[in-house]
This record gives structure tokens, C-alpha cells and sequence, in this order.
């Protein structure tokens, strides 16, 4: 389907309330490292992982947002042009589960109708869970996400969260090169049937054809 020489790159958002492990997530998928110490993102980050998809070389492009309500003004200018986004939440934080609605929304309203997942992080610490797993179910399906629990100190399921994602857009971009390919067969096939019959009505068997209509007409009358 595509050129040897075009890459795939799908620019990713990942967003979710300060401290549910966004910047651990990403450091754990692109570099393979850990660690406890916690430190609040400023304004974004970024970092990219080469992946393939059903034989396709894909990069993800990984930015990693603040989840700080005073950098809004700055995180919502990274949001658009994303193809995928993450929306992280914690285990061990009600408040994180509740903002889901709110995170969705602030990425549709610069990116329309995007590939998206819930991603429950902390899942290590489930004992000290203040959601249940019915609830998560639930919201996850009321938001129309797909569901991942991770564990990003354990390293679980964490490369799945990408490749879910980068899965989903590359169904869409063969999708949308599908219907990019019939629409320009349907109009090549409009142009070719709008040339066969400007040749046909400058044929001289058409000209011949109209003169003797025309005597027709004229006996009848």
C-alpha cells in the first residue's frame, strides 16, 4: 500500500490529571526505565519509539502534557494535529478517574473524533483502589474508549497502549486511502464517460445517424 520510502508517523497526546503516571508511561515505553521520583511536567515533552504495524514501520510520536489546570493555555496548542490519544487516570485517584470527561473533551474540541483509550495506571496498587472495576468499566463505555490497566513500576501492558493506538490509526489511514482511491476511480470514470461522449457525438456515424432522423422527422410532418 505504501512507498518504501514514506514513513508513517502518528503523533500521539497523552493527557490526564497531574501525578497518574503519564511521563513514567511514556519513559517506560521509549527508553525502557523507571523511576519513583516524581517530577511535574512543564508545559510538554516529547519523545518517539519506532514500532511495526502489520509489516508497516511506524514512528510514534509521543507528547507528553501537563495535567496542571494553569498550563491549559499551552497544552491545548500541542493537542491539535494529534491522531491518537491516552487518557490516563489513577488508580489511587478519584479525582483523576472523574476528570476522564473532561480530558476527553478538551482534546476532541482541537482534534475532532480521534483513536483513544483509557488507560487505569497503577493497577500495582490495586488494594488501595477508590474505584471499583465496575465503575471503570463503565465510564470506559459511556466514553466509547477501549480500556488498558497498567502498571507502569511493574511494567504491564504498557507497550499495548501503543499498539492498540497505533493499530486503530493505521486501520484509519488504509480506510481513508481506501475511499480516497474509489473517489478518484469514480471521478476518473465520470471524466472518461464525459470524453466518450463528446467523441461519439462528433463521430460521423452519430452525425450520420442525426441527419436521418432529421428526414424522418421531416416525411412525418
Amino acid at each position: 500500500m505504501h512507498e518504501e520510502n514514506i514513513e508513517l508517523a502518528i503523533k500521539v497526546v497523552v493527557v490526564g490529571n497531574g501525578g497518574v503516571g503519564k511521563s513514567s508511561m511514556i519513559q517506560r515505553y521509549c527508553k525502557g526505565i523507571y523511576t519513583n521520583d516524581y517530577k511535574k511536567t512543564i508545559g510538554v515533552d516529547f519523545m518517539e519509539r519506532q514500532i511495526e504495524i502489520n509489516g508497516e514501520d511506524i514512528r510514534i510520536m509521543l507528547w507528553d502534557t501537563a495535567g496542571q489546570e494553569e498550563f491549559d493555555a499551552i497544552t491545548k496548542a500541542y493537542y491539535r494535529g494529534a491522531q491518537a490519544c491516552v487518557l490516563a487516570f489513577s488508580t489511587t485517584d478519584k479525582n483523576s478517574f472523574d476528570a476522564l470527561w473532561d480530558w476527553k473533551r478538551k482534546v476532541e474540541n482541537e482534534c475532532g473524533i480521534i483513536p483513544m483509550v483509557i488507560v487505569q495506571n497503577k493497577i500495582d496498587l490495586i488494594s488501595c483502589a477508590v474505584v471499583t472495576q465496575d465503575e471503570v468499566k463503565s465510564t470506559a463505555l459511556k466514553l466509547g474508549c477501549h480500556l488498558i490497566r497498567t502498571s507502569v513500576k511493574e511494567d504491564i501492558n504498557v507497550v499495548q497502549v501503543f499498539r492498540y493506538l497505533a493499530s486503530q490509526c493505521f486501520d484509519v489511514m488504509n480506510l481513508k486511502a481506501n475511499n480516497t482511491l474509489l473517489d478518484s476511480n469514480k471521478q476518473y470514470n465520470q471524466i472518461q464517460r464525459k470524453r466518450d461522449k463528446r467523441i461519439a457525438l462528433h463521430s460521423p456515424a452519430y452525425s450520420c445517424s442525426l441527419k436521418q432522423n432529421m428526414k424522418v422527422k421531416k416525411c412525418v410532418i
